[in-house]
């Protein structure tokens, strides 16, 4: 199976140009800029267009239409396209969950304490989560917002030890993106565009043998290598 994943394209999608070809198309949130139904709709009509043959889209702190007008919303991105929301789907076997929850910062949506609040709702991922999709990265990979912040959820590091999903896609954190494999049991990638100054990130999977392996990645900031 072949993901092409992006995030944080923020209505500048017609940037990215001709997506690769693939299976599954995964955006990991943050669609649009100030999150009503009328700025949804061009990016809606552009992941519906998309020839990729499932879609899935998980909501970002920006997409407030999603947190305020959930089913109006995934009318405007069609019955074509799967909306996950602390839910999963099954793609020719292979268990996707999707959950867009992050720490709490800057009054947006899908804000939760640090804490509690986002470890009752990371509680949830089950462990036949094959691919998790997440808007916010977890604590340590993927979520360095300066030269030595790391914004990621310790919640949700502690979801993923316990499920062991053979990858986890996210985004939110511009500034890191990449893909991270460095881990016995997944393989972690923060797929941000950046406001589609980065490309998708293009990702094939194996069920059988419970591999990953990255087929286009763009390339990342110089600023952030390690």
């Amino acid at each position: 199976m072949r993901i092409v994943a992006v995030a944080d394209t923020h209505t500048f999608e017609a940037d990215l140009g001709t997506l690769p070809e693939g299976d599954v198309f995964i955006h990991a949130g943050d669609i649009v800029r100030a999150g009503t139904l009328e700025e949804l709709a061009g990016p809606a009509l552009w992941i519906r267009s998309l020839p990729h043959r499932h879609k899935i889209v998980v909501a970002g702190n920006h997409d407030w239409c999603f947190a305020r007008e959930q089913e109006a919303a995934c009318a405007l991105l069609g019955g074509g396209v799967t909306y996950l929301q602390d839910a999963s789907c099954e793609i020719d076997g292979v268990q996707f969950w999707g959950a867009p929850w992050q720490p709490e910062y800057g009054g947006w949506a899908y804000n939760l304490p640090r804490g509690a609040a986002l470890a009752e709702k990371w509680a949830l991922i089950p462990e036949t989560c094959d691919v998790l999709v997440t808007h916010g990265p977890p604590k340590g990979i993927g979520d360095r917002s300066g030269m030595s912040v790391r914004a990621g959820c310790e919640d949700l590091l502690a979801a993923v030890r316990r499920t062991q999903p053979m990858l986890h896609l996210f985004g939110h954190i511009h500034q890191d993106g990449g893909v991270f494999s460095n881990d016995p049991t997944t393989t972690f990638a923060n797929v941000t565009t950046w406001e589609c100054e980065r490309g998708a990130t293009v990702i094939d999977i194996d069920l059988s043998s419970r591999t990953v392996t990255p087929v286009q990645v763009p390339v990342r900031d110089p600023l952030h290598q390690e």
